[in-house]
């Protein structure tokens, strides 16, 4: 039955696709990005209620007002764009190194351990997406870079000796699991 609980994440979302239409349009985006200073004060009242959204409003005036002579560029234009280079490589080397990694083949565990191994590993994204944004503000970026990326190190170390214990010791392969999940929260703190 894993694949049914697997499938409940597209419940939620097709749940969110059906009340999407009723919530409003995002006010920045209505401001900044599109000019329609009516429609952004209509959201803003729907979201934050009658007496609660002037200043927030008066901080967007303040942002469109600097942001006047800025032209608002698409996703391929961005893509385009020289000066953002380094950061998007840096970003899909990231990801890529993740993705390509094989973390997740690495346990060695019986086939039938791997649904509740993917399942962990979504539940290590939330915590770690959880987490991250509720302490990027306290510790800043830069701190949780270099937190992440020393924990990764460490973790990927206690990872090489678990794996290879785990063909002696049985109950090294769930310690290789509980690595990879304290692996996926570090860099989804850090990186």
């Amino acid at each position: 039955m894993w694949n049914v609980l697997l499938s409940f994440s597209g419940l939620v979302a097709l749940i969110q696709l059906l009340f999407l239409p009723f919530f409003p349009e995002s006010p920045p985006y209505l401001l900044l990005q599109k000019g329609d200073k009516a429609g952004c004060l209509k959201a803003m009242k729907q979201l934050w209620g009658e007496d609660n959204y002037h200043t927030e409003f008066d901080d967007m005036m303040k942002e469109k007002a600097v942001t006047k002579g800025t032209k608002i560029m698409n996703v391929l234009e961005v893509l385009k764009e020289p000066s953002v280079y380094p950061q998007l490589s840096t970003m899909l080397l990231l990801l890529l190194s993740l993705q390509l990694c094989g973390l997740s083949a690495t346990a060695n565990l019986q086939e039938s351990m791997i649904p509740y191994v993917s399942l962990g590993v979504a539940i290590s994204e939330l915590i770690s997406i959880i987490f991250c944004s509720s302490i990027i503000d306290h510790f800043g970026r830069r701190i949780l870079l270099w937190g992440g990326y020393l924990m990764m190190a460490l973790i990927l170390a206690l990872l090489e000796t678990s794996l290879l214990l785990s063909d002696q010791f049985l109950w090294m392969r769930y310690c290789s699991v509980t690595l990879i999940f304290l692996f996926i929260i570090a860099y989804g703190i850090g990186p």
